[in-house]
């Protein structure tokens, strides 16, 4: 027999079971179902009316009205047993829908509040918490006396740290810290000792810490990252010294042992990480004193962890920016593509613009525009997004200064001693790890003495340097520095967008404190001329522009003299610079604005612009000027100082 005569016999075999089997079911006895209740008789009769559910034999009669009243009866009575203070909060709700009124005089709020104060006295810690009564206690210490803010605070600060956790008492508890006294600001942050680092674990909790760390003195901030150090400083509060305020001093000054203490950070470190409670400052400056100390593979644990959408949150401070700027210095090729992307949201909501005006988040796209190569992802993912803003950028005290990194890098005449500092901060541990490979790569080439030598001396040099190392070649970028402006200024498009910019508000841009100095750089070709001579037409028509400005006639009245160009103080200095600095822009200049007519502009801001016409070291435009403007220096209108007379 075939395969395929098997199979079909098979197959009858197993429907011939199956029907046997249904048959042998079917003719079981069904059973009699089970009566639980009295309702039913066994013939299947009920004795009297069904049973109904959720209603008793008085309700079925009510019309709705007075079924919607009597449920709010029933809710009210639940909620009066599930809470025990719950008449005072509704006697306290009346009150403060009274007492929050815009309209209300000053005395009848007063006397609301004293009232509302009255009722919750004895009662104020336990009701702190709830939604409705912490927004009462809030109005109160909003608006009442100072002594009874006392009152409040004697009755709360006892309680303090059980209501730090509450989601609703943390509200009042920063009020009350707003309106507390030295004595009752020391009072609350000495409870804090002890539990500083369970509440920077908690999501609430880390709220009242951070308002406590920003409105304590120097000593008391000290005193609160103090025990975040170490566990010394934690059970002995006179170890800590305002003196010694970075982590790598204290451990020198003290004697700790550096492993115990990177012990003790890292355990409250990685929870922090872990949960994200990154957004308080007194976790970015715990943090960036972590990397001052931490091993190689801590600090690679911590640019891993906030590679991404957490550093965004947290360059608007100071010490949010440089770590930052550190994960991008020592982060891998991956790791500052995740913190480039996280720039761009997922709806495509993008924070480069916010990022760029702000004070600290300016530098670090200045960072990112001087470390990252992949340019191509840089400008699909900020360079395109400042383009669409361009003008306020430029206009702005921040957004301005990623631009000028591009056209100038690391300028002392932009960027303030501070922030270059940042740009030059790194990890020690893992700026070891790449020393260590130009180490090895000595060993191979001088052999096994040599490399002992180098490493001996790396080894006293780690010793001596204390903090996060500055001024230290970081072998993390491996593009040239020029090749990379050119790829993101001039080939990404950003230059000619700029210049454009600059034509069209030419005369508000040099009016500007803050803009004058874009216009400059751009007008100048930028540092090391990378714009020339790519876009030398672009900037002719600049020049022209500005031109045509200088060129409208000049007002007779005096107060208005000073709103032209060559009379508005930001604007004749920027013009007097290119005059100095673009040899083509002061030729343009003097034969379309200023040629017979430097008599009436010998006087004022603008008599600058003409002396520079005389300072100038290019010999063709001082010929060009000289036999007008040298008249002007011999009847005395305009002079030229000694220490400026080209040679």
């Amino acid at each position: 027999m075939s395969s395929k005569g098997l199979k079909s016999t098979k197959r009858k075999e197993d429907s011939e079971r199956s029907d046997k089997s249904d048959a042998l079911k079917s003719k079981k006895p069904k059973l009699a179902p089970s009566n639980p209740d009295n309702n039913q008789k066994p013939g299947g009769q009920q004795h009297g009316k069904p049973k109904s559910f959720g209603n008793n034999d008085k309700s079925v009669n009510l019309s709705k009205k007075e079924r919607r009243v009597q449920a709010k009866e029933l809710t009210e009575a639940r909620k009066k047993k599930r809470k025990p203070h719950y008449t005072l909060e509704q006697e306290l709700a009346t009150l403060w829908e009274k007492m929050r009124r815009r309209d209300i005089g000053k005395e009848d709020r007063l006397k609301l509040i004293s009232e509302a104060l009255q009722k919750m006295k004895g009662k104020m810690h336990e009701i702190a918490g709830s939604h409705v009564s912490s927004r009462v206690l809030q109005t109160c210490l909003k608006y009442c006396s100072q002594a009874e803010k006392e009152v409040v605070f004697k009755e709360l600060h006892p309680h303090f740290l059980s209501l730090a956790s509450n989601t609703y008492a943390v509200h009042v508890l920063k009020k009350m810290l707003d309106g507390a006294s030295k004595q009752q600001l020391s009072a609350c942050i000495s409870s804090l000792r002890g539990h500083v680092a369970p509440l920077l674990r908690h999501m609430v909790g880390s709220v009242v810490v951070e308002h406590a760390y920003h409105l304590g003195n120097a000593a008391q901030k000290q005193e609160l990252l103090g025990e975040l150090y170490s566990t010394e400083l934690q059970l002995f509060k006179d170890l800590n010294s305002t003196s010694e305020k970075r982590v790598v001093d204290i451990i020198a000054k003290l004697g700790l042992q550096k492993g115990s203490v990177i012990r003790h950070m890292t355990a409250i470190v990685q929870p922090i990480l872990e949960k994200g409670i990154v957004d308080h400052t007194i976790t970015h400056k715990l943090l960036i004193e972590y990397m001052s100390v931490a091993d190689k593979t801590s600090a690679a644990f911590v640019i891993q962890q906030l590679s991404g959408p957490l550093l965004i949150r947290m360059v608007h401070t100071r010490d949010g920016s440089r770590l930052a700027m550190l994960c991008i210095k020592h982060g891998s090729a991956k790791e500052r593509k995740k913190i480039i992307k996280a720039m761009k949201t997922d709806d495509k909501e993008s924070h480069v613009g916010s990022i760029a005006s702000d004070q600290y988040g300016c530098m670090v796209l200045a960072c990112i525009f001087s470390l990252v190569d992949d340019t191509k992802l840089v400008t699909k993912f900020i360079v395109r997004e400042l383009e669409a803003n361009l003008k306020d950028l430029v206009m702005g005290k921040n957004g301005r200064r990623p631009l000028l990194q591009l056209l100038h890098p690391n300028s002392s005449r932009y960027f303030s001693q501070d922030d270059l500092a940042s740009l030059d901060l790194s990890v020690p541990s893992l700026c070891l790890m790449d020393n260590s490979e130009t180490l090895s790569e000595t060993k191979d080439l001088d052999g096994k003495e040599s490399a002992e030598e180098a490493k001996d001396e790396q080894e006293d040099t780690v010793t001596e340097q204390s903090g996060l190392e500055e001024n230290v070649t970081i072998a993390g970028s491996k593009k040239d520095p020029l090749l990379r402006r050119q790829e993101l200024l001039v080939k990404s498009g950003l230059a000619e967008r700029l210049i454009d910019v600059c034509v069209e508000n030419a005369e508000e841009f040099l009016k500007s404190n803050f803009a004058k100095e874009v216009m400059y750089e751009v007008a100048v070709g930028g540092c090391d001329g990378i714009l020339l001579p790519t876009l030398s037409e672009k900037l002719r028509e600049l020049y022209e522009a500005i031109a045509s400005v200088a060129a409208e006639p000049k007002l007779e009245e005096s107060e208005k003299s000073s709103q032209h160009i060559l009379g508005d103080f930001h604007s004749s200095r920027t013009i007097r610079r290119l005059v100095l600095d673009s040899p083509t822009f002061a030729s343009i200049l003097f034969k379309r604005a200023l040629s017979g007519k430097c008599r009436s502009w010998a006087q004022g801001h603008c008599s600058k612009i003409l002396t520079a016409f005389l300072e100038t070291r290019d010999l063709q435009v001082r010929e060009m000027a000289k036999e007008e403007l040298q008249v002007l220096v011999d009847e005395g209108a305009i002079k030229i100082p000694d220490t400026k007379k080209p040679e």
